[in-house]
């Protein structure tokens, strides 16, 4: 467990290596798996780390609720400050935070694949309706019912995204940091996909490039 202001954070030593080590970020209402998944640790050398992000999994939930996707940004950098540099993957809400993350953090983070997953269908270009939405009903325990209303879009335009994804392709211009390995697609991350430089693939074809150049 790691410290984050008030929140108590899960963060999971997965698998034991020698190299470069990897940070999973989960989706919407998901928690770290017990184990990698298959295609990720037969890529993969280095040391393995799953973070449950606030609300979720092992970690605590915050009293009031209001999650933003900063919140979860935090989180991971409360992560990436513990191992001290990881390539990320994320999976739907987690990709949208690995993005921000890779964006804000590119000396720490050398590389970032972003997978299919729940949560963050992302804004538009025009204001959202200004209703509130809450859960149906509460339940103990995680993930949040809160976590899972607020963070299941954003207001952002998709352009804010765009905008990490050249963060992380002008700080490493001589790679590829930058993975796209998802087969749905909101707004957000199609814009992604069309900045230059960005590659598309499997997740293995994205690990196996990735750690071969910190390699």
């Amino acid at each position: 467990m790691i410290s984050h202001g008030r929140i108590s954070l899960a963060l999971h030593r997965l698998v034991d290596g020698e190299g470069p080590n990897l940070l999973l970020l989960h989706g919407l209402g998901e928690a770290t798996p017990e184990a990698p998944p298959t295609q990720v640790a037969q890529s993969w050398q280095g040391p393995i780390y799953g973070l449950d992000f606030t609300g979720h999994g092992d970690s605590s939930i915050p009293r009031g609720g209001g999650y933003t996707s900063e919140t979860l940004v935090a989180d991971a950098d409360a992560a990436l400050r513990h191992v001290g540099s990881a390539v990320l993957v994320g999976r739907g809400l987690g990709a949208y935070v690995a993005l921000l993350l890779a964006g804000l953090r590119s000396a720490q983070v050398p590389g970032v694949v972003l997978s299919d997953g729940p949560g963050i269908a992302g804004g538009g270009t025009e204001p959202g309706s200004p209703s509130i939405v809450a859960p149906a009903e509460q339940s103990a325990g995680t993930p949040d019912p809160w976590a899972l209303t607020d963070l299941a879009t954003d207001v952002r335009p998709q352009d804010y995204a765009q905008a990490f994804a050249r963060f992380v392709l002008t700080a490493h211009p001589n790679r590829h940091p930058l993975w796209v390995c998802a087969h749905v697609r909101p707004p957000w991350l199609e814009a992604v996909v069309d900045e230059a430089g960005v590659l598309e693939g499997s997740i293995p074809d994205a690990l196996t490039d990735l750690e071969r150049d910190l390699a």
